[in-house]
């Protein structure tokens, strides 16, 4: 019999951007008291979002169902203007946990649609945070999704075009989307890079490291979180026979480990550590040797917190 191993992927879990909106969150609990409400979950992330409910976070969708004068805070995908524009209307105190990295597309966007430059902005249709991206220039934005869009792509002046990403997209797909664009666009208004952040980059790369003859790579990640389901994609395609998403242990059914010798265990970029520790003594219980981690890449970046609660 082949011997059976297990291998963590590293990074995974937390980046700076939701270790910092996370914090936020607790932060503000402390300093606001209960209630404070959190406009969309804070990050894509069931576990975070029940945690801190249990705490007295009350969860939105708009800001109608806020009370006037209460606190709320912004989650780590960032909104648009006009979800500003609402807060100030019905006397809201606002904390905003925008991933900086998010906040750097929007500047972005409003910067190219201020000189008269179409925006193409790569994405994923209804994620909040191409909705709040869209929402600095909706007139000079139109979303695209993957490569096949680009073919009935049309922009009001093809001379005055260029491009702009989510975040959390996957590497290699948005290349091929990008490299679509600029050979429809010659005269496209180019970028040195695209705007999918460092974590969601390392993460792809270190999934990518053990999912090669991996049997079963376990991606550990709720279903809305979009770095999370572009893990499970990535392994696949690099190689791993199998690859899943769960959102914890509970959810790995027994069935998936018949044959299997060689597991990988990653964690999307909103996940807490807990989760992923559950789903190494779950492989434990069921034969498997403790985990051994592979890093990759270690990661030192770290923002600061909002203005309105760093004291």
């Amino acid at each position: 019999m082949t011997e059976k191993s297990v291998v963590l992927a590293a990074p995974r879990g937390y980046c700076a951007g939701v270790d910092r909106a996370v914090t936020t969150v607790e932060l503000a609990l402390q300093k606001y008291g209960t209630p404070v409400y959190v406009r969309k979950q804070i990050v894509h992330n069931k576990h975070v979002v029940e945690d801190f409910e249990a705490k007295g976070a009350i969860f939105v969708d708009e800001l109608d169902e806020v009370p006037e004068g209460a606190t709320v805070v912004f989650s780590a995908h960032g909104v648009a203007p006009s979800v500003h524009a609402d807060a100030a209307a019905r006397r809201l105190t606002t904390i905003d946990a925008t991933c900086p990295l998010v906040t750097r597309v929007h500047t972005e966007a409003k910067k190219f649609a201020a000189q008269g430059v179409d925006i193409v902005l790569i994405g994923h249709a209804g994620h909040e945070e191409v909705e709040g991206t869209t929402g600095e220039a909706p007139d000079a934005i139109t979303v695209v999704e993957k490569p096949e869009d680009v073919d009935t792509l049309v922009v009001k002046d093809p001379s005055k075009v260029t491009f702009l990403t989510q975040t959390t997209l996957s590497v290699d797909e948005t290349a091929e989307t990008i490299a679509k664009i600029r050979k429809k666009f010659p005269l496209l208004t180019d970028r040195s890079r695209d705007d999918i952040c460092y974590a969601t980059q390392n993460r792809q790369a270190a999934v990518k490291h053990i999912a090669e003859g991996a049997d079963l790579v376990i991606v550990v990640g709720s279903a809305n979180s979009s770095n999370s389901v572009r893990l499970v994609e990535v392994a696949r395609e690099a190689g791993a026979k199998d690859a899943r998403r769960v959102d914890n242990a509970s959810e790995i059914d027994p069935a998936w480990l018949a044959g299997v010798s060689r597991v990988g265990i990653t964690s999307g970029a909103s996940v807490p550590e807990s989760l992923v520790q559950g789903v190494c003594a779950f492989l434990e219980a069921h034969g498997f040797p403790p985990a051994v981690e592979d890093v990759l890449i270690e990661e030192k970046t770290s923002f600061g917190l909002p203005r309105e609660i760093r004291d």
